[in-house]
């Protein structure tokens, strides 16, 4: 990699810029957030214009999240001052209300960033929109990915590597994964998928030596998919999660060269599973089903992985081999996923109650702040704040004031 290229791979890495922060792992190296906070401590407060389930995301000194106002019709991409939570600007994208899971919103899909760029995905049955604009709220360009079927709505976000921007899009209809110019929008590569199943992960990047970049995407009825970032072509697959009843929705994360993806059933078996991949294939290292998540996405942090489960269940274990550490028990029902910071894991449950364990091999409770909103958003930490996006409110802590 040249002098340029390694600047802004390093500078990209620091960002907060897509679901889950850098490769969608969920860990920060910001030490100094606090374990709990009183109302008078928080740095700011930003109302939004409507509600949503999606994430904040954020790039320099801007922070990007979106809403929708179903009584109005609109939807919204807001751009916020990272300090001080000002808005800047909103760019409106009418729509019309349609049939969604009774916990989706019409604003579950979270922006993903880069230096130049911000871009947002809209689902909805007439069409799966796909925009992108300048830090300043121009468009840059729109495409139509063509018609998007679910019952429950949509929620996959996308991601950006390098001059591309990565959609998986699998749905109940005519489903693909795709990569797209980030500068035009114009298709790179394309992968036709079966329709037969919705799934809402959003995928990650593996990079090895010696080997060329993977999108990583989970799918219920096709396991773990690694797909040559360049190409779009099939490296490997490996067929993990059986044919029952189930939808993968948390995302799949690394630890080292151990790929761990994760579907399952709210009321039924829930599988994350470890597998290694080779040439043109993989491998199942191990897998865990007792009291995992359904919804969040798991979190490696350091040599310890952690599942965060919807009914509050927080199991350890070694990454590497899946041996439990511990297991034990948070009040509240999760629906966002973990993310961790300076030796602290937070997590919100669905009443908008911050709890916050510690990262290691003793299970600590360190502090609980209620928000006084529901939420099924994932905290973001960027510029020595953490953002938690309540339904309809953007909150930001820590940071010198």
């Amino acid at each position: 990699m040249h002098a340029l290229g390694l600047v802004l791979a390093l500078a990209a890495a620091q960002e907060w810029s897509r679901f889950r922060g850098p490769n969608g792992a969920g860990v920060s190296p910001e030490a100094g957030l606090p374990a709990s906070w009183t109302d008078a401590e928080t740095r700011w407060k930003a109302a939004l214009p409507g509600g949503g389930n999606s994430s904040p995301v954020a790039w320099g000194d801007r922070v990007f999240v979106t809403a929708a106002d179903e009584a109005k019709g609109e939807r919204y991409l807001l751009c916020l001052g990272l300090a001080d939570g000002r808005e800047r600007w909103r760019k409106t994208f009418p729509y019309s209300k349609y049939k969604i899971h009774k916990n989706s919103s019409h604003a579950s899909s979270t922006p993903a960033a880069d230096a130049a760029r911000v871009y947002v995905l809209w689902h909805a049955p007439q069409s799966l929109e796909f925009h992108a604009l300048d830090h300043d709220g121009n468009s840059v360009w729109k495409a139509d990915l063509g018609r998007y079927q679910s019952g429950h709505g949509g929620s996959t976000s996308p991601i950006v590597h390098g001059d591309r921007v990565i959609v998986s899009n699998d749905h109940d209809g005519e489903s693909f994964l795709a990569a797209y110019e980030a500068g035009t929008g114009k298709p790179a590569w394309k992968l036709p998928r079966i329709g037969d199943r919705a799934c809402y992960s959003t995928p990650c990047v593996l990079e090895r030596p010696g080997r060329p970049a993977e999108i990583v995407f989970t799918h219920s009825f096709r396991g773990i998919t690694g797909v040559d970032a360049a190409t779009g072509t099939q490296r490997w697959e490996i067929d993990v999660f059986g044919r029952h009843e189930q939808r993968a929705v948390g995302s799949p994360v690394l630890f080292g060269d151990l790929v761990i993806g994760s579907s399952g059933f709210t009321s039924g078996v829930r599988n994350v599973v470890a597998v290694r991949p080779g040439e043109g294939k993989a491998k199942e290292v191990y897998r865990l089903q007792d009291r995992v998540p359904h919804v969040p996405t798991p979190l490696v942090a350091g040599e310890r992985l952690y599942l965060w489960s919807d009914s509050g269940i927080v199991t350890c274990a070694e990454a590497a081999t899946g041996k439990i550490v511990w297991q034990d028990r948070v009040e509240g029902t999760f629906q966002g996923s973990p993310v961790a910071a300076g030796g602290k894991i937070y997590g919100m449950d669905l009443k908008g109650v911050v709890s916050v364990i510690a990262a290691g091999d003793q299970f600590r409770v360190l502090g609980r702040v209620d928000l006084g909103e529901p939420t099924r958003a994932t905290p973001a930490v960027a510029g020595g704040l953490l953002l938690l996006r309540t339904w309809s409110r953007l909150v930001a802590v820590g940071g010198a004031r």
